[in-house]
């Protein structure tokens, strides 16, 4: 989404007043705000709702790490300080996944695709060699490429909700390439500086875990 479609969808509301902002400057020097402390990777990509996979919407995942086998992300429309909190998305390893049953397996989504195609990113930090730092995400997407999410949106910001309305949505990804719409990649690409197209070539090396045949009920309807 770009810069004057977010500045669009953004409700019309009062500004913080000087009292807020007063607020929460001590809030943040007084407070334990350990939860989100524990956030250890900032990862770009799109989520699919499972309802309409022709419909799709980036997707910036904060996440961290309960343990070796789960992480938790919450999702944002942006990077942005004023971005909007729209979802969250849980990632279990196979071997967790292989304990659910069925129904619920038919919940979650695989990530072999996003990282194999190179859509799925960790956004660098300015001022880090982009060399460096593509040592440290490819090594990430070994993890990740094994991982099952399991995605609820609240905030349809791609149709151009000014606030969470409805239902929460269950999000799922593409799986292939075709799915793709046209120019999706290449504008997020543009945006953050970066070729999905090297980090596919990259990423080569990376073997490919098998699916496991309930996940990605997106495109099994």
């Amino acid at each position: 989404m770009s810069a004057a479609d977010q500045e669009m969808n953004h409700p019309t509301s009062t500004p913080l007043s000087t009292k807020n902002i007063v607020l929460e400057t001590g809030a943040s020097l007084a407070q334990n705000f350990a939860p989100v402390k524990a956030i250890c990777a900032h990862l770009n990509a799109f989520h699919v709702y499972t309802s309409d996979p022709h419909r799709c919407v980036e997707a910036n995942h904060y996440c961290s790490h309960i343990s070796e086998d789960v992480r938790q992300c919450l999702i944002y429309d942006t990077p942005e300080p004023n971005a909007r909190l729209i979802g969250v998305e849980y990632m279990i390893s196979p071997k967790l996944y292989a304990t659910l049953d069925t129904e619920e397996r038919k919940l979650w989504h695989s990530h072999v695709f996003e990282v194999k195609s190179g859509m799925l990113i960790m956004p660098g930090p300015a001022g880090v060699p982009t060399a460096g730092w593509e040592v440290a995400e490819t090594k990430e997407m070994e993890e990740v490429i094994g991982l099952y999410g399991k995605t609820y949106h609240f905030w349809q910001v791609d149709r151009g909700d000014k606030l969470p309305l409805g239902g929460p949505e269950l999000m799922g990804s593409f799986t292939g390439k075709e799915q793709l719409p046209e120019g999706l990649l290449a504008e997020r690409d543009q945006r953050y500086g970066i070729s999905s197209a090297q980090k596919k070539e990259k990423r080569g090396y990376i073997d490919e875990p098998a699916v496991e045949t309930d996940a990605d009920q997106a495109w099994k309807k």
